[in-house]
């Protein structure tokens, strides 16, 4: 009994160095999400195919502003077409959580989107809060299995 009282009680002492050595886990992974989170952007303005298929899974689900969804292949051909056409990605907040020693992330953050413009010749600009999951893959790296997000109002300046 005495033993396994001193067992608890080491085990109840040792649980927040565990728990740090997690959190350090999910701090670098978090880190290195929110860099690839910009280098995604960054190959979606740029139409890189190369990096598009690496860090899009295969299973993705990719939910638009508008509710269309679609899949790894369709999106990317969306892209290939005119059909999802951004001049420029600006991030405007980020919010990364990793979880599970690193291995999951969930994403949240607002962006703006500069679209080719108007036919009037005027700006087109869209406001989105958005939503990813990535996951790491062993060895793919890190990829995104879900993107969904909503437009939000103009943005005041």
């Amino acid at each position: 009994m005495k033993k396994m009282h001193l067992l608890l009680v080491l085990l109840w002492l040792a649980l927040p160095v565990l728990t740090f050595a997690q959190s350090k886990k999910d701090q670098a992974a978090a880190k290195e999400v929110e860099a690839l989170e910009r280098q995604r952007f960054e190959a979606q303005v740029k139409k890189d195919y190369t990096v598009l298929e690496k860090v899009f899974a295969d299973d993705l689900v990719y939910t638009h502003s508008n509710g269309k969804q679609n899949n790894k292949q369709e999106y990317i051909q969306s892209i290939r077409d005119g059909k999802s056409q951004y001049d420029k990605i600006d991030v405007e907040a980020l919010n990364v959580r990793a979880y599970n020693d690193g291995k999951a992330a969930v994403v949240n953050g607002t962006i703006t989107i500069t679209l080719p413009n108007k036919p009037d010749g005027s700006p087109n600009l869209a406001y989105l809060k958005y939503v990813v999951v990535q996951v790491k893959n062993p060895k793919k790296g890190w990829q995104v299995v879900l993107w969904q997000s909503q437009k939000q109002p103009e943005a005041k300046s």
